[in-house]
């Protein structure tokens, strides 16, 4: 199993997942919204924002969510946890939109993230995009558009995503939890 992808592949992995959703959602077929979940999601849809409007895909709302309060896990967040703000731009309803995260494992953040989405409206579709499909799904959730395939990846190990707008690199780490 591959460990280690520096930026050039993780920039090529962006760009791969950017051209797969235009082939789905060229220009023509009018308004996309692109709603990345808080942190990295949020980052890796700015990023393919950027891509899709550089090759004409102009009527394209932007949208940060932030899923804390609608996780099955809050209990064991702590008895404060950081709730940021959700903003998206443009009314989604009847308006396809693609969420973007950084990793898929078990399913439980997007599960979550479509339950945020939902207070905010009903899209005419909603697509995933991930940069890392690790395999071990809890949920039936599937992505529709994937940088990288590792579902190989030890039940005991992480897949970390660092991108330099929130890490001062572009990289995906795949190693083993630190156990306390």
């Amino acid at each position: 199993m591959r460990t280690h992808y520096d930026a050039a592949a993780v920039g090529r992995m962006i760009d791969a997942l950017a051209a797969d959703i235009l082939r789905t959602w060229p220009a023509e077929r009018g308004p996309l919204t692109v709603v990345g979940i808080r942190t990295r999601g949020e980052v890796l849809a700015e990023r393919l924002t950027k891509l899709l409007r550089e090759r004409g895909h102009r009527e394209i709302a932007r949208g940060v969510l932030d899923i804390t309060l609608h996780r099955d896990d809050l209990s064991e967040i702590g008895p404060r946890p950081m709730v940021r703000p959700t903003h998206i731009e443009s009314d989604i309803n009847g308006k396809p939109l693609i969420l973007v995260d950084d990793v898929l494992f078990t399913g439980r953040t997007v599960r979550a993230a479509l339950d945020a989405l939902a207070d905010f409206g009903r899209p005419s579709a909603i697509r995933l995009a991930v940069l890392v499909d690790r395999g071990g799904r809890e949920l039936p959730i599937q992505p529709d558009f994937v940088g990288l395939i590792q579902r190989d990846v030890p039940l005991t190990h992480r897949v970390k995503v660092k991108l330099v707008e929130r890490d001062d690199s572009d990289e995906i780490v795949i190693d083993a939890r630190i156990s306390m």
